[in-house]
This record gives structure tokens, sequence and C-alpha cells, in this order.
């Protein structure tokens, strides 16, 4: 519900392909496809060093590191030859590779142990840092605290509070309305 805008312009008026590669969202439901683990990450033909750094930002290289045949071994049925964590970081490595303009992450963390949580966390700030918008979706209040500039409150469907992250300030009561970036 609401009116949603890229800029000035209604996102429903923009082509969807546009919408698609621009705005890009990553939840915990994403798997892998079979085939190579290539082609499981490389879903637009990015270079080889493109893939390898999206794998080293979501904490992924040792999966790599682990496999014989690297980007050209085998990927098994929703990559069920790889551990929860294993999958989620390669998941995010897919989504990184894609280079979107609007990351949109649901729980990225959620099957990662607290060292790559934490590896991840701050490579995806430096990629927020570098100016990709993204959008981070937690209950983890300890990670709001480390990697949020901003913070939306949603409660029950609707916004509210937005502002600092707790431990800099408490979120200001608001009415729903309108979040601009």
């Amino acid at each position: 519900e609401g009116e949603v805008r890229w800029g000035d312009v209604p996102l429903d008026g923009l082509p969807r392909e546009v919408v698609r590669r621009r705005v890009i969202v990553s939840d915990t439901e994403s798997s892998l496809f079979s085939g190579t683990l290539r082609d499981a990450v490389d879903v637009h033909g990015a270079s080889e060093a493109a893939l390898l750094a999206a794998l080293r930002t979501a904490s992924a290289e040792d999966v790599l590191v682990g496999l014989p045949e690297g980007l050209d071994a085998a990927v098994t049925e929703r990559g069920r030859s790889f551990s929860g964590g294993q999958r989620q970081r390669l998941v995010l490595a897919r989504v990184l590779a894609l280079d979107p303009e609007v990351l949109v992450l649901v729980e990225p963390t959620s099957a990662v142990d607290a060292a790559a949580a934490k590896l991840i966390e701050q490579a995806v700030r430096e990629l927020a840092d570098a100016g990709m918008t993204v959008l981070w979706v937690t209950h983890d209040q300890d990670q709001v605290r480390r990697i949020a500039d901003r913070v939306l409150r949603v409660e029950h469907g609707r916004c509210a509070g937005l502002g600092p992250p707790p431990e800099k300030d408490p979120l200001p009561e608001q009415e729903p309305g309108e979040v601009r970036r």
C-alpha cells in the first residue's frame, strides 16, 4: 500500500526489468540451484574478479577454498551439499555479484557464526559507505547497534519510528507516514 518512489518517479511507473536490476532483495528463503558454483553465484556474467570480491564480502571464501574444483565445483539441488551457513553466505555472494543500487537483506546472517556475521557486517557497511543503499532487516538489536545509520521500527506493518540506532538515541515517536531516504 502507498506510493513508493525512485527519486521523483513512482516505482510502479518504471519497467519491471529496470526495478529488478536496481533493487535486489535477498531473504532467508533464497536457495542455490544445481550446476556449478560459478553458475549458482553468477547470474549475469560478472567477471571472475567480481565473483571473488562478492565471495569475500559474503565471507564465503572458505567455501571456495574447500572445493578442489573451485568455482567449477558441482552444486547439488538447493545447495544441499553445503551447510546452512555456507548456503546463506553463497546466496549473499550471488546478490552482491549483481552490484545493485539498492540491496535489501532480510536476516542475512541468521545461519552464520558470530565471527562470519561480523565480517559480513563490516564488508556490507563498506559497500554502504561507498554509495550502495542497503536496507538490513533484522530482529537482532545488537546487530542494529553495530551497523545501522538509521533505524526504521516497524510495528504491525507500519512505520512506528525512524531515527538513529538505540545506542545513540531512542527512536522518536512519530505517526506512521512517508519515510524518505
